[in-house]
Order: C-alpha cells, then structure tokens, then sequence
C-alpha cells in the first residue's frame, strides 16, 4: 500500500523511523523496568512523599476554604460589595 502512494525512499525512510522509534521504546522501558525492579525501595519513598504532599496539600486547601467560608457567614452581605439584590 505505501508503494502505491509514496515512492521507495520515503516509505524506507517512514518505516526506518518508526523501527528506531519502537527499538528505542523497549530499550527505555525494559531499563525502566530495571531500575523499578532494583531501586523499589527508593520509588516506594518518591511514592509515599508524593501522597504526603498531596495530603498536606489537601488540607491546606480544606482549611483555607473553611476559613474564607467562615469570615463570608460573619459579613451582613456576604462579602459581595457593592451588590444589591432587589426583589420585585
């Protein structure tokens, strides 16, 4: 099919680069594989200080959301100024 469309070179060329593509692929990800494998103790730390950080963060945000809403129920307008809504 690419013989049809495209002449001999680019069609060698188009799939010369997706085999360095694919090659370089496996290579990456079989030494990935490898590196999880022997250092599992130190992603497991990386891991673990990612879900800490999240947490921590999640917090912060909760706190700061139920301080804001806190300081809005004090005001009379509910810290909208300059607003006022009219009922007809």
């Amino acid at each position: 099919m690419f013989r049809f469309f495209f002449s001999q070179p680019i069609s060698n060329q188009i799939s010369g680069t997706l085999i360095k593509g694919s090659l370089l692929t496996g290579l990456f990800l079989i030494g990935f594989g490898m590196l999880v494998f022997i250092l599992r103790d130190v992603f497991a730390f990386i891991a673990a200080a990612v879900f800490f950080i999240a947490g921590f963060s999640a917090i912060g945000y909760a706190v700061r959301m139920w301080i804001l809403r806190y300081k809005l129920s004090r005001t009379a307008n509910g810290g909208r100024d300059n607003v006022t809504i009219h009922y007809h």
